[in-house]
């Protein structure tokens, strides 16, 4: 049984999952994770160009610019402007709280 959420924690991690439920949302948010994958094991936010996650995603910028403010409302990525490019960043605390989740979820299966 995962009981170690609970309260706002709990509403938090809904709006997490829910944003992530979109196919479009979920790669941009993957894309950033592979991007800022290192520097996030050193416990060090990395900060990420938007162009250079849309690889892998055939949509256009209004949808894309849509895509990062539900992540962005949902606590997941922060944003900043550099000049007109728009750099997204991973909160580790909102990653640190979808693992706890899933950690919990695979210990109680064992």
């Amino acid at each position: 049984m995962i009981a170690a959420v609970s309260g706002p924690d709990v509403k938090q991690l809904s709006k997490a999952f829910a944003a992530l439920s979109n196919p479009n949302r979920l790669q941009l948010f993957l894309n950033l994770l592979e991007e800022s994958r290192l520097d996030l094991a050193k416990g060090r936010a990395h900060d990420c160009f938007l162009v250079k996650l849309l690889d892998n995603l055939k949509i256009g910028a209004p949808t894309v610019s849509h895509h990062v403010k539900e992540l962005e409302s949902a606590g997941l990525i922060e944003t900043s402007r550099e000049g007109k490019h728009l750099i997204c960043t991973i909160r580790p605390e909102a990653l640190s709280a979808l693992g706890k989740v899933f950690a919990a979820s695979a210990a109680s299966s064992k």
